[in-house]
């Protein structure tokens, strides 16, 4: 009976794998023979978006770049981060990775755009839908378990190497914060304000854009932070498929046991993320505005 349970047992995890195996195999093939034309048209719109974006972030001079990010540290966060925003950017730019930073940056803001396009749509969907929230939270943790290396393969199979598939990978990766937080911003707008918005004859559209999305806009901006940190995170492992920027930098100091360019390139990343992690946060706290009442006299360390 024992040798029995256990031929059943083998045979039912091989015809489960096997069958996982020969239905993903099926799908890629079958995208990959009838789906060229779309992938064409994702392609084209991806790379337009990142090789624009790295082109404007490029022809920028490192001083002007590295002033406009200080000023805007310096309105939504403070003196103290301005100057640390500085320090970082020249510490870059000492290092000589100011070229693969500015790389980075475009992957990082190209990626968590289109992130932020098909997040929040769908994050409003799961506000006001069941149906809609119960496949969404399904698909959303399968998006955030599968490990960050799955996605590569897709992403290949589908666009080759380069800049389209490391784009591609991270908004599957980055998404899922945008999704949720944008849902439970939606959730939780006050009843009574709803119901004041009804009161006054809103309709829909206008509910939704003149009440509910005003005011989940502290956890929409939370959402734009965490995948703007989730973007960043990808695009480096991003770099075994030749997305470029400062995972190129990573992966060379790897494959060259290269401890010196290693550390260098690490503190680069962390460096903008610390900038873009803080400038981001404090949006969150308050839209077009200081962060709070006397929070531009407090240090930025204290924060």
């Amino acid at each position: 009976m024992a040798d029995a349970s256990l031929i059943d047992i083998e045979w039912l995890s091989e015809t489960i794998g096997g069958g996982i195996a020969r239905g993903s195999e099926w799908l890629v093939n079958t995208i990959l023979d009838h789906g060229q034309p779309a992938l064409s048209v994702i392609a084209a719109a991806v790379d337009g978006l990142g090789e624009t974006l790295d082109g404007l972030l490029l022809g920028v001079p490192p001083w002007l770049l590295a002033l406009v990010l200080a000023a805007i540290a310096l309105w939504r966060v403070g003196r103290g981060f301005a100057l640390f925003t500085l320090l970082a950017l020249g510490g870059i730019f000492v290092m000589g990775l100011w070229e693969p930073t500015v790389s980075t940056l475009g992957l990082v803001l190209a990626s968590t755009a289109l992130s932020l396009i098909g997040g929040v749509p769908l994050g409003i969907w799961m506000a006001r839908s069941k149906l809609a929230d119960g496949l969404g939270k399904t698909l959303l943790d399968l998006m955030q378990t599968m490990p960050a290396f799955v996605y590569l393969i897709p992403a290949v199979l589908f666009f080759g190497l380069g800049r389209v598939p490391g784009i591609i990978a991270t908004v599957v990766f980055a998404m899922p914060p945008a999704v949720r937080l944008t849902a439970l911003g939606i959730r939780q707008v006050p009843v009574e304000l709803v119901e004041a918005g009804r009161a006054f004859g809103c309709r829909q559209h206008q509910l939704l854009f003149k009440v509910q999305l005003p005011n989940a806009l502290p956890s929409i901006m939370a959402g734009v932070n965490q995948t703007m940190m989730m973007a960043l995170s990808m695009i480096v492992v991003a770099s075994m498929i030749g997305a470029g920027g400062l995972g190129n930098v990573v992966l060379q100091g790897i494959q060259r046991l290269d401890i010196g360019l290693g550390v260098q390139s690490g503190l680069s990343v962390v460096f903008l993320a610390v900038v873009l992690d803080r400038i981001t946060q404090s949006f969150g706290r308050g839209f077009g505005r200081p962060a709070s009442a006397g929070s531009a006299k407090r240090r930025w360390w204290r924060r």
